[in-house]
């Protein structure tokens, strides 16, 4: 941070939001700071125009090169909110509650190993409803060039964000649901193992499209499969091999189940949309869908298969390796409490675009690894 002012204020912030308290928000921790001012910390958290990117960065690069992390957790965040002025508040799906209701949402982006978390980056995001009512985003402080976007195109902004080497990127079905997102990551070199939705189509690994024969004018028909794609869920039969693996050392034992590695053929119209831009258009493409290897975990005494998980890493690499990373997207829960619990991530009491990212920022540098 640039001026001295800020520095000293950054600084009592931080202590603030590390003190004991029920409480993290700027009028409770002054009172508890002896050299705490409301007014000063209100100005330098909401107010104050020093940029919260590069700080993000620099943390993300110290917090990465201590925990070496073995996978990316792509996630979001939501924070209950009455009243409609506090930036991209709206009714929508509130996870801290598990319902509709009114609140925030925040896409994030956590580094983890087996032992150690943090989180790396963040981003806000606006509702369809803020992207036309003026009034509300300017008494916000929302920037201009800032509208409504997907929360995958979100989380996809937030991993190009930094120079680090990108591992593994794990996800919810939430993310793993958009075959748009997943051959994003593809495109850019990125390896993935996403939870993925159990109707979710594909097709068996040996389909072959054929080309139908020429009927007539018009133009030539496209290659096409056969048979018609099925559910995820349909691949699972009593011929399939199951493996018995072992993950973690939970706190009630081992972590252990069966799963079993499939190659599959996602289908669908995005899938066939997004294997047809690379051949140069509809009119070029071969028609071939691309191999993808499906993790399917079914634990001994279950009916059924309980989870449902989309790579791009070879079907040949080791179940304990896909097991491991999908299983990781937990850790992500424990930075989630232990922010809001101990830090008062869901504190903040202001209602502007550059408080919330300034609060974020800031709960950030106090985070040590998680482990």
């Amino acid at each position: 941070m640039p001026r001295k002012d800020q520095r000293r204020w950054g600084e009592c912030y931080l202590r603030g939001l590390m003190l004991d308290g029920r409480r993290k928000s700027i009028q409770p921790m002054a009172e508890r700071l002896p050299d705490g001012n409301m007014q000063a910390l209100q100005q330098f958290v909401n107010q104050s125009p020093w940029e919260w990117e590069p700080v993000r960065r620099r943390i993300a690069e110290r917090l990465c090169g201590v925990i070496t992390p073995e996978v990316w957790v792509v996630d979001d965040v939501s924070f209950p909110k009455c009243g409609t002025a506090s930036v991209g508040v709206a009714r929508q799906y509130c996870g801290a509650l598990g319902e509709r209701a009114n609140c925030q949402v925040v896409v994030s982006v956590h580094a983890a190993t087996d032992t150690a978390s943090c989180p790396l980056e963040w981003e806000l995001f606006l509702p369809e409803e803020w992207a036309s009512d003026h009034q509300r985003r300017r008494r916000a402080g929302v920037p201009d060039e800032v509208g409504h976007v997907s929360k995958t195109r979100l989380a996809l902004g937030l991993l190009a964000a930094h120079d680090l080497a990108v591992p593994v990127i794990v996800a919810d079905a939430g993310y793993g649901r958009s075959v748009w997102f997943r051959t994003a990551l593809e495109e850019r070199g990125w390896s993935y193992v996403m939870a993925v939705d159990p109707m979710e189509v594909a097709r068996l690994a040996d389909a072959k499209p054929h080309q139908p024969a020429y009927s007539g004018p018009g133009p030539p028909t496209l290659p096409r499969y056969r048979e018609a794609p099925r559910s995820l869920r349909t691949f699972i039969t009593a011929d399939t091999s199951f493996e018995e693996v072992t993950w973690r050392q939970g706190g009630k034992g081992t972590m252990t189940s069966r799963f079993a590695v499939l190659e599959v053929r996602p289908s669908g119209k995005e899938a066939t949309r997004t294997a047809q831009e690379p051949a140069g258009g509809r009119g070029s493409w071969d028609g071939v869908l691309p191999l993808r290897t499906l993790l399917v975990e079914q634990p001994r005494d279950a009916g059924e298969p309980t989870g449902y998980w989309m790579s791009d890493l070879p079907a040949d690499t080791a179940v304990a390796d896909l097991v491991r990373w999908a299983k990781m997207r937990r850790r992500i829960e424990h930075d989630y409490r232990e922010l809001k619990h101990g830090l008062g991530l869901d504190h903040f009491e202001g209602r502007t675009w550059r408080g919330r990212h300034h609060h974020v920022t800031l709960v950030t540098r106090r985070t040590r690894p998680r482990t």
